[in-house]
């Protein structure tokens, strides 16, 4: 059977999931997995916000510290595709929760640890469980709701991770500022307790996929659309680490130290403009909101890199960043899902990884160009990236970044 027969044979059998047209969105569930995808992100991107106190008190240098964001993604990638397959046969919400207990674990760990190897390897075991959630979370909320309400499941539940960078990220900058950064990893342990909670009174439980019914690996990425949408993925979230992870340093020379968290808060305030646009549109205007995002992302790298001593600039960059970036995982994961059909959870797994080999290609890249370059060259680094990511989105218009509506052919 080829790719395109897999595909067409199987829109129809892919979810088992109510088909009323007026069944109500289940809030309850999809922001409690909205909540897991907050405290995945925000657990991810937490010492980009608090990297100053962070390095001076675990005795390294920031571009040092900053490797705790890339070991994070490194047990991300290593662990999303070999868990996803080994637990797929697993009731989906055990699993959920067993994920979210790893958190708890790992945070505890971050905050009370002394040593940076030992904060290394909380942030590795952090990175594991958050490479299982991701390729969890998308195919939970998908099968909470009917076809016709799958992109605003979708912007509901990963709309937490934007959630995570509009105030997460600011707000634990400038609680560090406050009472140190320890704390802020403490608070993460007790809202991880919490959500358990949550989980087991309003989200459903769904049996695993049988063995038999899954793809291999290879078969699914030679579905068409699957393999361009991967790319844009690994193009864009590195293009988006590089300068997210470094935002510090990056503000530090233009005399804006101060103010990393009102930046943040810029970029993540109008992020939650983009997921609401994204949920709005998605199913009939997803090749466009891909376009525009690419735009927007590549215009505020330029005005990064030309205007960057105007700190109004700056924060009309953040803004464009964050309109261009707050939707994008709705965007991605729906249109690997449209792409793969029944290969959904293998799909939903493999742009995980990419996304989490962008996360910790960023960390790295950029420790190296502050370790031996201006800091200034984050920006046109990130730009060079975001031009093969806009000619894959405008490439893929058959497949991967259709136009029209979605589910209609």
């Amino acid at each position: 059977m080829s790719p395109f027969d897999h595909r067409a044979m199987t829109r129809s059998n892919t979810l088992q999931v109510p088909s009323t047209t007026n069944t109500r969105l289940p809030l309850a569930g999809l922001l409690a997995l909205a909540t897991t995808a907050f405290i995945t992100l925000l657990t991810e991107t937490m010492p980009a916000g608090v990297l100053p106190g962070m390095s001076r008190d675990l005795g390294v240098s920031e571009s040092t510290a900053g490797q705790s964001v890339t070991v994070f993604a490194i047990g991300a990638i290593l662990a999303a595709i070999p868990l996803t397959k080994a637990t797929i046969g697993w009731p989906r919400r055990h699993l959920l929760l067993v994920a979210i207990a790893g958190f708890a674990v790992a945070n505890t760990v971050t905050a009370l640890s002394g040593s940076f190897a030992l904060t290394l390897a909380a942030r590795f075991l952090g990175g594991i469980v958050g490479g299982l959630l991701w390729a969890l979370l998308a195919g939970y909320a998908v099968r909470m709701v009917p076809s016709h309400q799958r992109g605003k499941a979708l912007a509901i539940a990963m709309g937490g991770a934007t959630v995570a960078l509009s105030v997460g990220v600011p707000a634990a900058a400038f609680l560090a500022k406050l009472v140190g950064w320890r704390y802020a990893f403490g608070i993460m342990t007790v809202l991880t307790l919490a959500l358990i909670v949550w989980v087991i009174a309003a989200v459903p439980n769904f049996p695993g996929q049988p063995k038999g019914s899954r793809l291999p690996l290879t078969r699914t990425l030679r579905i068409p659309g699957v393999a361009p949408v991967l790319f844009v993925t690994l193009t864009f979230v590195l293009a988006h680490g590089i300068l997210y992870t470094y935002i510090a340093p990056f503000l530090k020379p233009l005399g804006m130290a101060g103010q990393v968290d009102t930046v943040l808060l810029t970029f993540g305030l109008v992020s939650l403009v983009s997921i609401w646009i994204a949920g709005a549109l998605v199913h009939q205007r997803l090749r466009l909101l891909m376009i525009l995002a690419c735009v927007l992302f590549a215009t505020s790298a330029l005005l990064l890199g030309i205007f960057s001593g105007v700190p109004a600039l700056v924060y009309a960059s953040a803004a464009l960043w964050g309109l261009a970036f707050g939707g994008a995982s709705t965007l991605l994961q729906t249109a690997v899902a449209e792409a793969a059909g029944d290969a959904g959870d293998v799909a939903q797994a493999l742009l995980t990884t990419g996304w989490n080999v962008g996360i910790a290609a960023g960390g790295i890249i950029g420790g190296i160009v502050l370790s031996g370059l201006d800091a200034s060259w984050l920006s046109w680094i990130t730009l060079a990236l975001l031009v093969p990511a806009l000619a894959t989105v405008l490439a893929a218009r058959k497949y991967g970044f259709i136009e029209g509506e979605l589910g209609s052919r």
